[in-house]
């Protein structure tokens, strides 16, 4: 990056400091009121690899997930602007305004915007909108007042900040400059530092090497396991991983072996994946490798929380995942809540999590 361009990011995150600081006297002032007056702009970008996206059936209609934010409708003064890549179908409108309670759906859906791109190309929605300056006027349009108003995105990005500094309203999201925390890599770090079991494994990996290297390590601390996992830092819904089984390896010579077998043995849980283009993800992303946890019955259990604009940690839910793909890893579904017999524990695990990544928005 070279100063100049370093210049404008460093201003651009000032901006967006500044713009976040009404985001906590916005949540103080608005949020305990339902009767209060508020705009939500409902960003649901999936501002990630579209390499790693591509392998999901179906991607395209994830920015419809964030369809379950029509539910704040119920609050009678409350209006949304819901943004997509395609109109959304009005019948699948009409289905979640008929589930508000006590609200009737004429109501509701005067206080409803939705706004297309009309642009099913597989790029960011975020990325569309802001190359649509008539569109961006259209949703400035949409919002009666800016102070009380906010933007509700998928996941954050420089590009959904970028929005938001045109909008001039604040992203409810984390900084987009601690990102990193969100990957394979920063986890197994903020794991680690809220006392949070894992498997035995290394992160901040960059290259075939070091992923060589990776593998030979937990081979030699643990002779008798059996399969290693390898898996994009950005890679998502399980699509990103691969399984390599060591199955037959020496106990000399590990590091050749590996070097040797990875290419032919490892499986990938993405369909047409290949080892090439995989390796050569991990190198633009990085990535981790860690042990495969052996067993015929296993759960995968997942805690949600949220850190509020005024710093407390909430439980927001718990699920048991479903799982399917080669080695059971790809994200099918889930049962909710988890199941009872382990679900305060993780609970009391996810609220750890939470305060470590609390901790770290504040320095």
């Amino acid at each position: 990056m070279n100063r100049t361009s370093q210049m404008l990011c460093d201003e651009k995150s000032e901006q967006f400091q500044k713009l976040q600081t009404g985001l906590v006297e916005m949540y103080k002032r608005i949020f305990p009121d339902p009767l209060a007056q508020r705009t939500v702009v409902v960003l649901p970008s999936l501002t990630l690899a579209q390499s790693e996206l591509a392998k999901i059936d179906g991607a395209h209609h994830y920015e419809e997930r964030m369809l379950c934010l029509l539910m704040l409708l119920r609050l009678p003064r409350t209006k949304l602007v819901y943004l997509s890549s395609q109109p959304i179908p009005a019948s699948v409108i009409d289905y979640f305004l008929h589930l508000l309670p006590g609200i009737p759906s004429v109501h509701a859906r005067r206080r409803l915007t939705t706004l297309s791109c009309f642009d099913s190309s597989p790029i960011p929605l975020v990325q569309k909108i802001l190359d649509r300056p008539r569109l961006i006027k259209r949703i400035k349009a949409a919002i009666p007042n800016v102070n009380n108003a906010h933007v509700s995105c998928f996941n954050s990005t420089k590009l959904e900040r970028e929005l938001a500094l045109r909008l001039g309203i604040p992203l409810y999201a984390a900084d987009p400059a601690l990102s990193f925390l969100g990957t394979k890599s920063g986890s197994r770090q903020i794991f680690r530092e809220a006392g949070v079991p894992m498997p035995c494994g290394m992160e901040n990996l960059h290259d075939e090497q070091e992923v060589f290297a990776a593998l030979e390590e937990l081979k030699r601390k643990d002779p008798d396991l059996r399969k290693a996992v390898i898996k994009l830092n950005e890679g998502f819904s399980g699509e990103g991983n691969a399984v390599f089984s060591f199955e037959n390896c020496p106990s000399e010579g590990i590091r050749d072996w590996i070097a040797q077998t990875l290419p032919v043995k490892i499986k990938f849980e993405a369909v047409d994946e290949f080892y090439d283009d995989f390796m050569g993800k991990f190198a633009e992303m990085g990535g981790i490798v860690e042990s495969f946890i052996d067993g015929k019955d296993k759960c995968s259990p997942s805690v949600q929380c949220r850190i509020n604009p005024i710093g407390e940690v909430e439980i927001v839910s718990t699920h048991d995942q479903l799982l399917g793909g080669p080695s059971g890893q790809v994200f099918l579904g889930c049962t909710f809540p988890a199941n009872e017999s382990y679900r305060m524990k993780l609970q009391a695990i996810g609220f750890s999590i939470g305060e470590v990544l609390r901790d770290c928005c504040n320095t």
